[in-house]
């Protein structure tokens, strides 16, 4: 897929897990976003309406598994870290040719196995329903380096911090730090993945320096921006 395609809501029969080789993938659902770099997978269960959309150069490998199959009781979509053993099963699974042969079972049997060790990485924009508080996650979105406190937005669109605060556990299941970090991983991985400089995203997204911006991100992803970006 090219920088910012997109390819629009549909669903599945079967479960799928998508995995990019570079770039970075969203996948938006009624319920939110889940994005991954080339070190995350995602599942996404049989039956799920979903979207994708690219960011950079998206090598994608697209893998189903019947409905019955299921090697981790998921039953939302969720992102997954991809070890290099795993990286290589996905991407011997995605190549030809798709038979039933003796080898391909062996080979699916292991991925199988190595996807059910596979820890699973909280990488999402939860959607909220709320009018007041999806203003406030609007404004954030539009401009993710805005420094604005809670409090602040709040006056803004009319609403107490006490009552954003309570709405941000209850509907998005974080607090408001947590998810303005998560908002602003989002789009750093965007714009690392259209080759903006380190110092540029880190600026651009809101962090003081671009110090305190590759320990979050290291922190996240198990790597630096730099080492993010340069990987194949």
């Amino acid at each position: 897929m090219a920088a910012g395609e997109s390819i629009d809501a549909h669903r599945h029969d079967d479960h799928q897990i998508v995995y990019a080789g570079s770039g970075v993938l969203a996948v938006t659902t009624d319920a939110g976003t889940w994005f991954a770099p080339g070190t995350r997978a995602l599942w996404i269960p049989a039956g799920c309406v979903h979207a994708h959309r690219a960011h950079g150069h998206l090598d994608l490998h697209l893998l189903g598994l019947p409905a019955s199959v299921n090697p981790l009781g998921l039953d939302a979509p969720t992102v997954l870290a991809v070890s290099p053993l795993l990286r290589e099963l996905l991407l011997a699974s995605t190549r030809g040719p798709h038979d039933d042969s003796p080898e391909r079972r062996r080979l699916r049997a292991v991925l199988l196995d190595q996807l059910r060790a596979s820890p699973q990485q909280p990488l999402q924009l939860p959607s909220p329903t709320d009018p007041r508080l999806r203003a406030v996650c609007d404004l954030l979105h539009h401009d993710p380096a805005d420094p604005r406190t809670l409090a602040a937005l709040g006056n803004h669109v009319g609403a107490g911090e006490r009552t954003l605060s309570r709405l941000f556990r209850r509907e998005l299941g974080m607090t408001f730090p947590q998810w303005r970090t998560q908002l602003r991983l989002y789009h750093a991985l965007r714009m690392l993945a259209d080759d903006e400089p380190v110092t540029a995203v880190a600026h651009r997204c809101g962090w003081s320096s671009a110090s305190a911006f590759i320990d979050v991100f290291r922190r996240a992803f198990g790597c630096t921006p730099g080492a993010h970006s340069r990987r194949p």
